[in-house]
Parts: structure tokens; sequence; C-alpha cells
């Protein structure tokens, strides 16, 4: 299955994000449970991090099982892989981008998806098919 958008960490942080309710409205917009929106494995390591230890109030432990299991595997599309790594340090020495985002760029690349949403890159910049959306700029 290609991917319409791809999305970084941030989207699902700020769907949770009640301090937030502008962003909160808007990402959880974005994360309909059937649209084809991709994640990868990183963007679920780092989302259970702020979920589980970064959140004022923690996201309670069999909450975000359940999360996970009804939204975020489905969506997982993206998993380590030697060419993954590759274009990612292709992307780094490109961009000058931090590692971290890089993999996120290669992820959403390798997805097929045409558009990431992320509020920490850069709104509108191009990787060939893939273009970059910060959804939250007004």
């Amino acid at each position: 299955m290609s991917a319409e958008y791809f999305l970084d960490t941030n989207i699902l942080v700020y769907a949770f994000d009640k301090s937030a309710p502008k962003k909160r409205a808007i990402a959880l917009s974005i994360i309909q449970p059937n649209t084809k929106w991709a994640i990868s494995w990183q963007v679920i390591q780092e989302f259970a991090s702020v979920g589980l230890h970064k959140f004022k109030v923690p996201l309670d432990l069999v909450f975000f099982e359940d999360f996970l299991e009804q939204l975020l595997w489905p969506h997982c599309q993206i998993f380590p892989s030697h060419s993954l790594y590759k274009r990612a340090f292709q992307l780094r020495s490109e961009t000058q981008y931090r590692f971290y985002d890089c993999l996120i760029v290669a992820a959403a690349l390798e997805s097929g998806a045409e558009t990431l949403y992320s509020e920490d890159l850069q709104h509108g910049r191009n990787f060939g098919h893939l273009r970059i959306v910060n959804p939250f700029l007004e």
C-alpha cells in the first residue's frame, strides 16, 4: 500500500496535546484511521518515548498498547533496512538535517507518500515526489 502522506512524530504528539487545541484539532483530522497515512518504526518509538515519559500526564500503558494495536501498527510501513540508512546518510550529506530527521525523510520517500507532515522540517521543501508540509501554519 502506497501512502498518500507520511507523519512525523510531532503530528501524533499534538493529537494528545490539550494545551494547544488548534494544533490538536489539526493533528486529529490528519490521523483519521480510514485515510492512507503511513509512519515508520522510528515514529512509533519516538511517540512512545514522549507519550509514556514526557507528557505532563503520561499516557496510560494499557491505553498506549491499545492505541498501538488499533491505529499505529496498521499504519506502520517502514522498518529499519540497509537501504533506508544509506538514503538517510545521503540526505544528511545533501541537507545538513539532523540524522533522525533524515531517517524520517528517507522513510517518507520509501513509503511512496507525496506529502510529509512535519512541524520541524522546511515547509514547502521537495525531495523528488515528496513535499514537506507544516499543517500548523496559518
